[in-house]
Parts: structure tokens; C-alpha cells; sequence
């Protein structure tokens, strides 16, 4: 996992001796307070009467939420971490594009060595602890334990009942006190930005390729329901416009291949599928079935976004899909279709761009 740095130039914002994270600040006057509150939350989820939940039923658990100042983020976390087992499940939040959800939420359904994880948060520190794009944190089922750092820096920790006595020893040494009403960055008007070093040099990583080498790194997935299409307030969606970013991995040492597809699809399911398959006839050589597919990016357009990014891909030459070569039948090219019209609905399955990026 290659390492990523915060942009040195950017001054810190204090209020009152409290320091703000990097990338999240108040633009407004507000008194800061460190501390945390700390309520009771009896068990709950774990139904599984059609057979698909994914989890454990969570049990009776004391959440914390927990505010400190930027430069004492990273030595609590690491109080924190120490209790969780050798295996956990990786979490990340990142402050997407999609055009109707702010926060792309990613979990992992594969455990993951605490150690990797650990070893990863330290390499990506001023990440995880200063950029206002991002959050991060893991989860255990035995014992049951979360901490997560959200895109605020603040700390939340969900613990079974026998580690509540532990964690208040941690805060105590802290000097954190239990409080009605802490207060961080997220408790007045604010402003989130990236910190991270845009160049290509060893200590400065792209955003997008930190988050893609994190996803792999972590077995992440788009933690939302796949066969769905609904806005952050549930509002079902219908038909929207996509643009999907699908890497295509081969077996052996040669470099990967990215493709860049817009279309419309009823849920995450269909675009994924339906822009895996058009990127394989896109690239002609390349076999799903050799060379392994992953979705980087999938995010809901709006019409004034899809119009925009069709119109840049107009400016470039258009590359052809090609459908796949039947026995005794000759190549038959595929042009994307037309630009749909700026209102009406969409029609599920309809490809307007199709191209590689470099």
C-alpha cells in the first residue's frame, strides 16, 4: 500500500486552543469542547426469516461519541484499536460523486488480519486522520466492538457491556469527560477538502487511487442494496443515469485496464453488469473471464452531469463497442446510443459512452 501525504501548505484552523482536523473546519464562531457522551442501546437487527441477513444479531452495547482535538485523533484510535481482536471487518465512508447520496459507505465481508489493517492506517495517516473526505473505522462479532472515525474526526466506539469499564479507562487518560453536548467541527456551519498531496511523486497519491488500492486492499463493497434505486431520504429513484469505472485485471504482470462507461439501469446490479459487459465488447481482446473485472467507481448522474460528461467525451474521438464475434458471422460494431433528451425518463439498459482512460 503505497503512502499518502497531507499538502504542507495548508494551515491548521484553532479556536480556543482546540485544533481542527486539516480537512474539516467551522466557518462560523462556535466553542469547541472536547468530551463524550455515552448512552445504552439494547440488541437489535439479526433477522434472518428469509435467509439473507449478513450479520449477527448486534447485541446490548454502550455507544460512545467521543470529541478531541485533531492532534490526540490518532493516539486515541490507537488506545481504541487495541481492543479489537486479531480479525476484524474494515469499514470505509467516502464523500462521493453520486448525485443522490453524499457519503458512499464501504464495508468488508471478508475478515481481514487486524495487523494488515493497522499497518495500512499508519502508511495513509494523514488520510484517515486530517482529510475531510473520508472516514474510517472496523468492526468485530466476538467480541462485539466498532470504532469508527467519521469524515469529521469524531469517534464513535459501540462496545458489548464488559468493555464499557475499558473504554472509560481509556477516555479518562485522555482527560475526557462524559458531557451532554461535545462539540467538534460538525456542531456549527463548516467546510470539508481533500489535504493530500496532488503530484505522482512516493509521497503523493491521488484521492481516487488511494480509495481504489484501499478497496482492493480491504475487500471492500458498496455497503447499499444492489437491487434498489432510492435517494438518502428512500425515495424510490426509477431509471437513472450511471457512470460506471470498471478495471479489467489481467493474469499475469501487465498493466491494468480502466473503461469508463455511461448508461441507465434501474439499480447498482444492472449497471455494474451492463457496464462490465459493455466495456469487455468495448476492448474486444479482453475475456471477463481472464482478465478479472472490478467496478472502481459507480455513481448516479444527474441529467445536467450525465449532459456534461457526454459532452466532454464529445470533444475526444469516440471509440466502438464490439459485440462479440459469432461462428461464421462477421464483426458487427456497436455505437453507443444517442444522448437522451433532457427530460422524459431513461431507458434501462441504454449505453451512451463507452471509452478507455489512460
Amino acid at each position: 500500500m503505497p503512502r499518502c501525504k497531507a499538502d504542507p501548505s495548508i494551515k491548521r484552523v484553532e479556536v480556543g486552543g482546540f485544533k481542527f482536523p486539516l480537512g474539516v473546519y467551522p466557518v462560523e464562531e462556535m466553542t469547541p469542547r472536547a468530551g463524550y457522551t455515552v448512552l445504552f442501546e439494547p440488541a437489535d437487527g439479526g433477522d434472518d426469516s428469509d435467509g439473507t441477513a449478513e450479520w449477527e444479531e448486534w447485541p446490548d452495547r454502550y455507544v460512545f461519541d467521543i470529541v478531541v482535538p485533531a492532534d490526540r485523533v490518532e493516539p486515541l484510535c490507537r488506545m481504541l484499536f487495541s481492543l479489537i481482536p486479531g480479525r476484524i471487518y474494515p469499514i470505509l465512508d467516502v464523500l462521493g460523486q453520486d448525485a443522490y447520496r453524499e457519503i458512499d459507505p464501504y464495508i468488508s465481508y471478508d475478515l481481514l488480519g487486524a495487523d494488515r489493517f493497522l499497518e495500512i492506517v499508519r502508511e495513509c495517516r494523514d488520510l484517515f486522520f486530517e482529510d475531510g473526505m473520508i472516514g474510517f473505522g472496523a468492526m468485530s462479532e466476538d467480541p462485539f466492538f466498532y470504532v469508527f472515525v467519521d469524515e469529521h474526526k469524531i469517534i464513535t466506539v459501540r462496545a458489548q457491556p464488559e468493555l464499557k469499564e475499558r473504554i472509560e479507562k481509556i477516555l479518562a487518560a485522555f482527560d475526557l469527560e462524559e458531557m451532554s453536548e461535545p462539540a467538534g467541527a460538525d456542531s456549527a456551519a463548516h467546510e470539508h477538502r481533500g489535504v493530500l498531496l496532488s503530484d505522482r511523486s512516493a509521497d503523493g497519491l491521488r484521492f481516487d487511487e488511494i480509495v481504489e488500492s484501499l478497496k482492493d486492499e480491504w475487500h471492500l463493497l458498496l455497503n447499499v442494496d444492489g437491487e434498489k434505486n432510492v435517494d438518502e431520504d428512500g425515495k424510490e429513484l426509477g431509471t437513472t443515469a450511471w457512470r460506471i469505472v470498471v478495471r479489467f485485471d489481467p493474469e499475469d504482470d501487465a498493466s491494468s485496464t480502466y473503461v469508463e462507461v455511461a448508461l441507465a439501469a434501474p439499480n447498482l446490479r444492472e449497471a455494474e453488469e451492463n457496464a462490465v459487459d459493455a466495456a469487455a465488447r468495448l476492448l474486444g481482446d479482453v475475456n471477463p473471464d481472464t482478465h478479472q473485472p472490478a467496478i472502481v467507481l459507480a455513481d448516479r448522474l444527474s441529467r445536467e452531469q450525465l449532459s456534461d460528461l457526454l459532452k466532454s467525451a464529445a470533444t475526444k474521438r469516440r471509440p466502438r463497442l464490439k459485440r462479440t464475434k459469432e461462428k461464421g458471422a462477421e464483426d458487427e460494431p456497436f455505437v453507443p446510443d444517442p444522448a437522451p433528451p433532457e427530460t422524459g425518463d431513461l431507458k434501462a439498459g441504454e449505453i451512451w459512452l463507452a471509452r478507455t482512460l489512460s
